[in-house]
């Protein structure tokens, strides 16, 4: 995929003693990838420990504003490190699972998820984060191939996941790609264009009638190269209006004062709309607009926060999920949306 890895194929795996588990599997940098449960079976909780934990849940630390959520992938790897004895890199990948980061919601169960998660977030009195991610024609056909059937399906399912959010708080990054590749190389052009730009609008309003749901339409990131004017009005005529502001850099690595120049651009020809940055895996910048796959030598950014000190940008967000595998990358990596140890350890490690 040009520009940014994203979510892609939805398959299910196994978890062990007859469970099996969701997997939103992405094409170079951006899938949710944690497992949950199958529809009508909730799976074990994998608690990961941490010193200054508060009673609202194992994983919530002060001053986190967002959940962190125990069935993450990340989470999962530490519970079996810890099991085989291999602690130095359990304690390592807690820079990973003890963060707050996103939940990906693709064809499968995002409605019985979507309730699940923000319930345990209201428990634990945070706000969980999620990214819609089922749009029709996704990825042009390629890692990230699928979505919904047509545009029917889609509004039924984006309403569907509105109302499992209910009165809950919840932040939603909404379909990562869909408005910038109507503007690239891309085939959604013409129609197909138009039906995705109502599809989107609908999208932030279904989302937009629960009281406590942010909405951040998904703008590109630096390195992909559009004309902010063009991109301005695709945003308008997907319904940016009513959206609460739309997110920068989701699955790359470009640097938190690019990400905001960026934003900054963007905002001022949208009128002063704020925005989000994904700094999952930005503390060593990018490689380059084409070095999207697995590049090596990168780092965690910043952890998630409302507290940014940056007038327009509303949050830091690990919207793609660090230690999950941006595909094959034509060199037998990982496939997409697989959690990758080797990987993950190295972006903890090199964090600042």
């Amino acid at each position: 995929m040009r520009g940014v890895g994203r979510a892609g194929t939805i398959r299910w795996a196994a978890l062990g003693a007859g469970l099996t588990a969701l997997v939103v599997s992405g094409c170079g940098g951006s899938d949710g990838g944690a497992p949950k449960a199958a529809p009508g079976v909730v799976a074990p909780s994998v608690a990961v420990p941490s010193a200054t934990a508060e009673p609202g849940g194992p994983d919530q630390l002060p001053g986190q504003a967002f959940y962190v959520s125990d069935q993450t992938n990340a989470a999962r790897q530490v519970a079996t490190l810890r099991s085989q004895g291999r602690t130095a890199e359990a304690d390592t990948l807690l820079r990973i699972a003890g963060r707050p980061s996103s939940q990906w919601l693709g064809e499968q169960g995002a409605q019985q998820i979507a309730e699940q998660v923000s319930r345990r977030a209201a428990e634990a009195d945070r706000t969980a984060v999620f990214v819609a991610y089922d749009i029709p024609h996704r990825d042009c056909g390629q890692y990230s191939a699928g979505g919904a059937a047509d545009a029917a399906a889609y509004r039924s399912w984006i309403t569907g996941v509105a109302q499992a959010l209910g009165d809950r708080k919840a932040w939603v990054v909404l379909e990562p790609d869909a408005v910038a590749h109507t503007l690239d190389t891309c085939g959604v052009k013409g129609d197909l264009a138009t039906e995705r730009y109502g599809l989107l609008a609908f999208a932030v309003q279904e989302l937009k009638k629960r009281p406590n749901v942010r909405v951040y339409l998904d703008a590109g990131n630096p390195g992909w190269a559009q004309d902010p004017d063009d991109l301005a009005g695709a945003l308008r005529k997907s319904g940016i209006a009513a959206a609460d502001g739309f997110a920068v850099n989701v699955a790359n690595f470009y640097p938190t004062d690019r990400n905001t120049a960026y934003g900054n651009r963007l905002s001022a020809a949208l009128g002063g709309k704020h925005f989000v940055i994904d700094t999952s895996r930005s503390g060593n910048g990018s490689l380059g607009s084409d070095a999207w796959c697995n590049p090596p030598g990168r780092a965690l950014g910043e952890p998630p926060t409302t507290e940014t000190g940056r007038p327009n940008v509303d949050a830091y967000l690990w919207i793609k999920n660090p230690g999950e595998s941006d595909g094959e990358c034509g060199r037998g990596e990982p496939r997409a949306g697989e959690f990758w140890l080797p990987y993950a350890l190295g972006l903890a490690r090199a964090a600042r």
